[in-house]
């Protein structure tokens, strides 16, 4: 499955093709059933092997409400590198799941880093009776019947899909970060996960020592998204969490989208979220909406219908929707917080404005 909106995503990832052929080839063959990628004890798939550890990140990606479970592994020995607080450096051998639920299971998203340093990614498709999951094509399923979604399909997405996405940050490891993982989570997030039983956060993963180098600063006050009101924080959140692997800061990774807006946040820099809002209140857009003959506003402070941000939330036109990919269904609640921030909060906060 390659979509039109995969097709604008490869101009930011010029050596795409190289990579896949290289991994492919010094890797061994993905296995064929969920059962045999080490996440289960044996004989097993709804017991998690115990030295496998569950995460739920702050600030979760809209999936048209699927309900979602993560987990993390790492090699015996082995631990995650926070030299660069947004930029993780994960081991070879480090491999990470996150099953989807709607109704029932219906997919495994896999990645896992191989011996050259590169990512590899594969899904796999739940039978329809549970019992366990079959490696899917390297292309998706685009059109997979379930009854329980709105639309009425679900899309599993292609290899390609998956590194159109991760590929664009600064690191392919989205939701493991010192951000997403801080015990000071944020209670406005848009579908904000309780912590599950086993839950690992930022302290804990440095207390069982597999985080090294994380800079003290982060260890002796969880990081948190310094904001003008708690709405701002949640709106912020919201577009790290959803937006911010592709609308990252241009001077972090070469693989960003080119284009003036910065939504990742820095956890060690006070003046970032001054950088994010510099980059969206009254910014000119490229995007030219549908009537218009000049251009609109990113974020029009106060103004959130005629803001490019929430028109391109809200659609879902192929050629106009943002995120591009991963979603069939605009996120309501996202989308409210989003407008109450701009109509409500901004006008009293122009002290953000460039």
């Amino acid at each position: 499955m390659r979509s039109p909106r995969f097709h604008r995503r490869r101009a930011f990832l010029p050596a795409l093709g190289l990579m896949v052929a290289n991994a492919a080839a010094m890797a061994a063959p993905l296995p064929e059933r969920l059962s045999d990628t080490g996440l289960f004890v044996a004989g097993s798939t709804t017991v998690v092997r115990p030295e496998i550890l569950s995460f739920t990140p702050q600030y979760p990606l809209w999936s048209d409400g699927a309900v979602k479970r993560r987990w993390l592994y790492l090699p015996p020995g082995s631990t995650i590198d926070a030299a660069q607080p947004n930029a993780w450096q994960f081991p070879v051998g480090t491999r990470l799941w996150k099953e989807f639920s709607v109704g029932r299971r219906v997919e495994t998203r896999y990645i896992e880093r191989l011996e050259d340093g590169s990512w590899r990614y594969a899904t796999y498709a739940w039978t329809e009776d549970g019992r366990d999951a079959l490696l899917a094509p390297a292309d998706g399923i685009p059109a997979l019947v379930l009854s329980e979604t709105g639309t009425g399909r679900y899309v599993i997405p292609s290899e390609l899909d998956c590194r159109a996405c991760h590929e664009g940050a600064p690191v392919p490891v989205l939701g493991v970060s010192a951000l997403q993982l801080s015990p000071d989570r944020d209670p406005l997030a848009p579908h904000a996960e309780h912590l599950r039983p086993g839950d690992v956060d930022l302290r804990s993963l440095v207390e069982r020592g597999w985080l090294r180098n994380l800079p003290q600063p982060l260890i002796d006050r969880a990081p948190r998204i310094e904001a003008a009101s708690p709405t701002e924080r949640a709106a912020l959140g919201y577009l790290h969490g959803n937006c911010g692997h592709c609308h990252a800061d241009p001077a972090a990774t070469a693989a960003a989208v080119p284009v003036g807006i910065v939504l990742a946040q820095d956890v060690l820099n006070p003046s970032a979220t001054a950088k994010v809002m510099r980059s969206l209140l009254g910014a000119p857009s490229r995007f030219m909406p549908s009537g218009r003959t000049t251009a609109a506003p990113v974020v029009a402070p106060g103004d959130s219908g005629n803001s490019v941000l929430t028109q391109r939330m809200r659609s879902r036109n192929p050629q106009v929707q943002m995120p591009p990919l991963g979603t069939a269904i605009p996120d309501s609640a996202g989308l409210a917080l989003i407008e109450r921030w701009i109509d409500h909060d901004l006008p009293s906060t122009q002290e953000h404005q460039p």
